[in-house]
């Protein structure tokens, strides 16, 4: 680990789930594309889960960083639908292995926070990514590989986790002190919920547009003014790790108006089509070049905490 010039946070992993996002979207349109973008997905989860665990951390103690861990799963669980298209053992095996994880993790860090004295000011949108990301990302991988009551348990488990806490974090956002400047990228995920469970049920009712698409479009409507009201706050945020909370909420806005495009037969829908996946690939292209710029200039991840000093020895008497 001495050649890495700072610490490996969980958050990191947003980076690999934004290219997860990336290769969802591109799947609709084009398989080799997508799959490519799947690879570099895995590549880049693999090489930083090698690095983290390197680290020895606790991680899953801190109230900032916990809710990130459980991307190390969601990751996978994504990737595994798109892999059974190639191979349907292992494609399952990997998605089965990553929901027992992500629900698992979820379960297990709702009792902490319920059992726990974690300071409201703490919370953040992140904090939908255990159970509200992964329940809605696990109903649709489950409808994509045919498990339809699977996928109906999921949403279950994704939707009423998304009521609970999406009026917790709304609460801690209108009420509480703004997000210190590394946090306030984490704001995005708050468009998350309404398209991943767009993107959901449309795998599980078979990319019908009835009432409950309908539903879920109206508040992804707002969302998506509400980011657009919060871009004087993301310009006071210094680049770092917390910036690719924009890529995955992003990407499955895209995912979602995909979906739509498709849905609706909308005239021109192609030409549409490629105008949102360029979008979406010209923003988390930008992402990473401005990583790879602030990697190589010393400034993307936080400093690692100094070691212990060593006990002194105890002075003769």
């Amino acid at each position: 680990m001495s050649g890495i010039p700072g610490r490996v946070t969980p958050n990191l992993f947003g980076i690999a789930f934004g290219f997860a996002g990336l290769a969802a979207c591109w799947s609709q349109q084009s398989r080799a594309v997508g799959d490519g973008l799947w690879l570099l997905a895995a590549a880049v989860w693999l090489g930083l889960l090698i690095l983290y665990a390197a680290q020895r951390p606790r991680d899953h103690h801190d109230p900032v960083f916990a809710p990130f861990l459980s991307l190390i799963a969601i990751v996978p669980m994504m990737a595994g639908p798109p892999l059974a298209a190639h191979a349907r053992a292992a494609g399952v095996t990997v998605y089965v292995v990553g929901l027992l994880l992500t629900v698992l993790y979820g379960g297990w860090l709702s009792a902490r926070w319920i059992v726990e004295d974690i300071p409201f000011a703490t919370w953040h949108p992140g904090y939908f990514l255990p159970t509200v990301a992964g329940g809605l990302i696990a109903a649709q991988g489950a409808a994509l590989l045919g498990f339809r009551d699977l996928a109906f348990v999921m949403l279950g488990f994704g939707v009423v986790c998304w009521l609970v806490l999406g009026s917790i974090l709304l609460l801690r956002l209108f009420t509480q002190p703004t997000l210190p400047p590394g946090l306030l990228p984490t704001m995005a995920i708050e468009v998350a919920p309404p398209v991943v469970a767009g993107n959901a049920w449309f795998a599980v009712n078979g990319q019908r547009p009835d009432v409950v698409a309908l539903l879920l479009a109206g508040y992804a409507l707002l969302m998506v003014l509400l980011q657009v009201g919060l871009l004087p706050l993301y310009r006071q945020a210094p680049f770092g790790p917390g910036w690719w909370a924009f890529s995955f909420a992003y990407a499955a806005v895209a995912a979602d108006a995909l979906q739509w495009l498709h849905a609706k037969d909308v005239p021109a829908r192609a030409a549409w089509s490629y105008v949102l996946l360029a979008a979406i690939t010209a923003w988390v292209a930008w992402l990473a070049f401005r990583t790879i710029l602030a990697v190589a200039r010393g400034t993307f991840l936080p400093p690692r905490p100094a070691p212990a000093a060593p006990p002194k020895e105890p002075v003769p008497a």
